[in-house]
């Protein structure tokens, strides 16, 4: 399987979804689950990040342009997204770091 870094960025709304139930859960190199959030009114292009059944926030605003297009042209089974940080005594929104890679 062929491997590419495609962005790494820290959860955007971890504070406001289920990331507080997980934590303790939640472990480096950990594999996460995108899904759109097409009815999201603030933001169109919205993608959340999931682990199991736990909403734990979303790909930040600056970075979801790309991983939206990958979604819209049926790609999205190409991104690999993992826990690459988890800083417990950052504020919140700061204390889990993803990385995504596009595989083939």
């Amino acid at each position: 399987m062929k491997k590419e870094h495609s962005a790494h960025f820290d959860i955007a709304g971890f504070t406001f979804y289920d990331g507080a139930l997980a934590f303790k859960e939640l472990e480096i190199g950990t594999l996460l689950r995108l899904e759109l959030d097409s009815e999201n009114k603030y933001d169109p292009r919205a993608v959340a990040i999931y682990f199991g059944e736990y909403k734990l926030g979303f790909i930040p605003r600056s970075e979801n342009r790309i991983f939206y297009k990958l979604f819209s042209v049926g790609l999205e089974k190409n991104i690999e997204v993992r826990i690459q940080r988890i800083s417990k005594d950052e504020n919140p929104e700061h204390q889990i770091a993803v990385v995504a890679h596009l595989v083939n």
